[in-house]
């Protein structure tokens, strides 16, 4: 997964003992006839399952936990993450009929575990997730760093700004080797705050004041979701949620309370027709112009 766009999984080993980082999956190539999900070569966890002491997930996308019941059908070793990114594993996994046997350990960032011969740092970073973490794995061997995706948000939408006094301190005890990951971090410069994004979305609601809103963005990115909330709350419409990850994600960020929805601003897809077009908002998937995402399939019908 590291240098590259999905299927992250990394395995740290150290004497007799494995921690697995992550599990994802990617989706194929267009060369990739026929092929619906790439997954990693398990191959050598499979091989040396009686020394896999956990898995520990830095956050809930796809590319990081979509490979989870494909390994966990071979292999069963307990999983440790924070309360949103377990919340999605567990729908992933009641899907495959492999939740109840397996054991989930909600993580909150802050808190250290121990596997094995090794101890790990959960620390708190932003990214289009919520809930998201990096890890400070600490062996007889060394510190390692495994920073997850990230950005560093210092006025984030919810939750604190990224720990950066905890890496900082495991900076100063030493480390042997960083593993950081972060899209277009070799580009001079900063990310804007996601604060940005409300005041593009306030003048976009303005501007259409008359005509039905479709806005598509990723189904993970609760935060962002939160935001068009806010604004159809504001200007009077009703929401509605299109895709099926869309609304799953919805359902467990609402349930684990990352999500807040007025009284009644929810409608279900089928009620838009009941609505004149300014009177509401679609919140659908496809933001990347997947073919067969709700937004493509819009377009197309």
């Amino acid at each position: 997964g590291l240098n590259e766009i999905g299927k992250n999984i990394t395995l740290v080993e150290c004497e007799n003992d494995i921690i697995i980082v992550d599990c994802g999956m990617a989706f194929p190539d267009g060369d990739m006839l026929g092929v619906d999900l790439v997954i990693p070569d398990f191959t050598y966890i499979e091989q040396n399952a009686d020394r896999v002491k956990g898995i520990i997930l830095t956050h809930g996308h796809e590319d990081h936990i979509g490979g989870l019941p494909f390994l966990l059908s071979k292999v069963n070793v307990p999983i440790y993450g924070t309360p949103l990114t377990l919340g999605l594993v567990g729908n992933k996994l009641r899907e495959h009929s492999l939740f109840n046997k397996t054991q989930l350990n909600v993580t909150n960032a802050g808190q250290t575990i121990e596997l094995g011969c090794m101890k790990i740092d959960f620390i708190h970073v932003n990214h289009s997730i919520p809930d998201a973490v990096a890890f400070a794995i600490h062996t007889p061997g060394g510190t390692i760093v495994h920073t997850g995706d990230f950005k560093i948000d210092c006025t984030p939408i919810t939750g604190d700004m990224i720990d950066l006094s905890s890496f900082a301190r495991v900076g100063d005890e030493g480390v042997l080797a960083l593993l950081s990951e972060s899209t277009n971090a070799e580009r001079p410069g900063y990310t804007p705050t996601e604060r940005t994004v409300s005041d593009s979305l306030d003048s976009l609601f303005k501007s259409a004041e008359n005509y039905r809103i479709i806005i598509a963005t990723f189904a993970s990115n609760v935060n962002r979701v939160q935001q068009i909330i806010d604004c159809a709350e504001k200007y009077g419409r009703k929401v509605a949620f299109s895709g099926r990850s869309m609304v799953n994600y919805m359902d467990v960020a609402q349930k684990l309370g990352y999500l807040h929805l007025p009284e009644n601003i929810l409608i279900d897809l089928d009620m838009l027709d009941k609505y004149m077009p300014q009177q509401v908002v679609l919140v659908t998937t496809g933001s990347q112009g997947e073919p067969m995402s709700a937004l493509s399939r819009m377009a197309y019908s």
